[in-house]
């Protein structure tokens, strides 16, 4: 296990380490001998999920995001959840969810927008507690935006909960936060593969290859061709009308890549910082291939505040060296390989 980036509320899982910023990938001691299936990022916390089901947490803890008592520099286990066996986690600003082998979800953290989804708008929730609106069905994947959270059953359908300000859940209105998990009548008799939220919108993508996005539209996150800069959808539009294998969105609200059953990579919303990979620093409100992957073979795609990286043929790549010390103070805008150093005269690579 490697990480990098902010260290200055123990999110990392260092340990009490002097730095604030850790600029290059370091090993976390801590899960040597250990094999770590999944990684959730938030704000100011992480999560860590284990190959036997365990779920460990280590960061701020000032709104019980880490599902235990105290602020950890060191990853501690989520004592609560030892009966449990944890498949999927993800996280959010400030709070968490976990899905268990029988499709159980479980939630913690601030929940002020409705966003753990126990029926209440409780500032926080320090222990994860079992969502029992949703234990008629069995969830196979959840995902977090900033206060909001999706969850998609095994049989297909799409729930959504929490802060609805910019129509973010799907519902046909916004404003009025939910606290309690809603099936998104819309989408109803379309069989989903795959659920992603950003800050404040969201995506839904079909077993054929559909894209359904909805919520923020400022920068052109949705991929619409929509170039009404305060937009904001309440109800599910589809996105693109390419067949697409994996859709990835940030939690800092701007930007989207989705990958194509080639391996071909599309990306849009915001682009100032070169996100995007299109050699510019433009905004993008349609989908764009990225054309200086060409010719490789995207395997997996992820996205930062202001960065999306792919993995080819085991190799990292950068499209952007970013200002929280990741891959520092470089600006690429299209995608960087990783046998060469980026302008931050460091090794993007792993």
């Amino acid at each position: 296990m490697l990480c990098w980036g902010n260290a200055s509320y123990g999110q990392l899982g260092l340990g009490g380490i002097d730095e604030e910023i850790v600029v290059e990938p370091r090993r976390c001691e801590f899960f040597h001998g250990k094999y770590v299936r999944d990684v959730g990022c938030g704000h100011r916390h992480t999560a860590f999920l284990l190959e036997d089901g365990t779920v460990y947490t280590c960061g701020c803890n000032d709104l019980g995001q880490l599902g235990h008592d105290k602020t950890r520099k060191k990853p501690e286990q989520v004592v609560a959840l030892d009966a449990q066996i944890i498949m999927v986690l993800a996280c959010g600003q400030s709070h968490t969810l976990a899905v268990n082998d029988k499709g159980q979800v479980f939630s913690w953290g601030s929940g002020s927008d409705g966003q753990v989804g126990l029926n209440n708008f409780d500032e926080c929730v320090r222990v994860p507690r079992n969502i029992r609106s949703l234990s008629d069905v069995q969830i196979a994947q959840v995902a977090c935006g900033f206060w909001h959270s999706l969850a998609l059953s095994r049989g297909g359908q799409v729930f959504s909960w929490g802060q609805n300000r910019f129509g973010q859940l799907g519902l046909g209105l916004n404003g009025q936060s939910i606290s309690t998990p809603q099936v998104i009548q819309s989408l109803h008799g379309v069989p989903f593969a795959q659920i992603s939220a950003g800050g404040a919108h969201s995506f839904a993508l079909t077993l054929s290859g559909a894209v359904f996005g909805w919520g923020r539209n400022k920068f052109g996150q949705l991929g619409l061709n929509d170039t009404n800069v305060t937009s904001c959808l309440s109800s599910p539009v589809r996105s693109n009308k390419d067949k697409l294998t994996t859709i990835k969105n940030n939690t800092n609200r701007l930007t989207c890549a989705t990958r194509s059953q080639e391996g071909g990579v599309f990306t849009f919303g915001a682009g100032g910082y070169g996100q995007l990979g299109h050699n510019s620093t433009n905004h993008e409100i349609n989908p764009r291939k990225v054309f200086e992957l060409m010719g490789n073979m995207v395997t997996q795609i992820s996205c930062g505040s202001a960065s999306w990286r792919c993995i080819r043929r085991w190799w990292f790549i950068c499209c952007r060296c970013t200002e929280s010390g990741f891959l520092q103070q470089s600006r690429e805008s299209s995608p960087v390989s990783s046998t060469r150093r980026c302008a931050c005269s460091r090794f993007c690579t792993l």
